[in-house]
């Protein structure tokens, strides 16, 4: 399934600063700047409520926005979102251009398919990669890559370059890099042996600290005297 598409209102004419973005923030507002196919950058506003629900579809951040521009639509996807670093609010965002015509490169989320295969009973499986990056035709962005645990075993991965792909998607990502790992969970006895190990390298003293300490003491006891 391809990208979800959505309509945005944009208001135009807005007063750029910190106090004036402050200001927009409190109405419930976001100020935002729409870039891209050698176009100006033009800064805008939309209300919060709006830009939420379009970014919680399927396709997440990767929704296509036809946002309407003083009347005129222009489709877009959100290029980068910033937010508040300690309460993690929306501060700012870029909206870019795009062309249906053209490919753009994006990251979509990976999720692992449930499995009740037998042969991966009792391992540990740990997702390494959480996000395939790929080029596509806007209409084309699938919304999610479900991976299939079927191959996966100890001696091997499942590595991107596996990830099957519609037409017309091409793969960025290292097709050599590990998408999802599996191994065999250690004993009790073995994390205890781990432990111990790490325990005992942290409370032996290195060579020749001893005689350092005694040294010193001696020569303090000297300078004592």
């Amino acid at each position: 399934m391809a990208a979800d598409q959505i309509i945005l209102t944009a208001e135009t004419g807005r007063p750029t600063g910190s106090r004036s973005s402050r200001r927009l923030r409190a109405e419930g507002k976001i100020p935002a700047v729409v870039y891209g196919l050698d176009t100006e950058p033009k800064p805008i506003a939309v209300e919060w409520s709006e830009l939420r629900a379009a970014l919680v579809t399927d396709a997440g951040m990767n929704a296509l926005i036809d946002l309407d521009v003083d009347g005129e639509k222009k489709l877009t996807m959100v290029y980068d979102m910033q937010r508040h670093p300690v309460r993690r609010d929306v501060t700012h965002v870029d909206f870019i251009l795009i062309d249906v015509n053209k490919t753009i490169d994006v990251e979509v989320p990976i999720v692992l398919a449930d499995s009740e295969d037998d042969h991966l009973k009792g391992l540990v499986i740990d997702q390494n990669l959480f996000m395939l990056e790929v080029s596509a035709k806007p209409g084309t962005i699938p919304n999610e890559f479900l991976v299939d645990l079927a191959p996966l075993s100890v001696d091997e991965p499942i590595r991107a370059g596996q990830i099957e792909l519609p037409d017309g998607v091409e793969l960025l990502t290292d097709p050599e890099d590990a998408v999802v790992v599996a191994s065999v969970p250690m004993s009790e006895e073995e994390l205890l042996a781990d432990v111990e190990e790490v325990a005992g390298d942290v409370d032996e003293p290195t060579e020749g600290e001893d005689a350092e300490g005694e040294d010193g003491a001696e020569a303090e006891g000297g300078d004592d005297a």
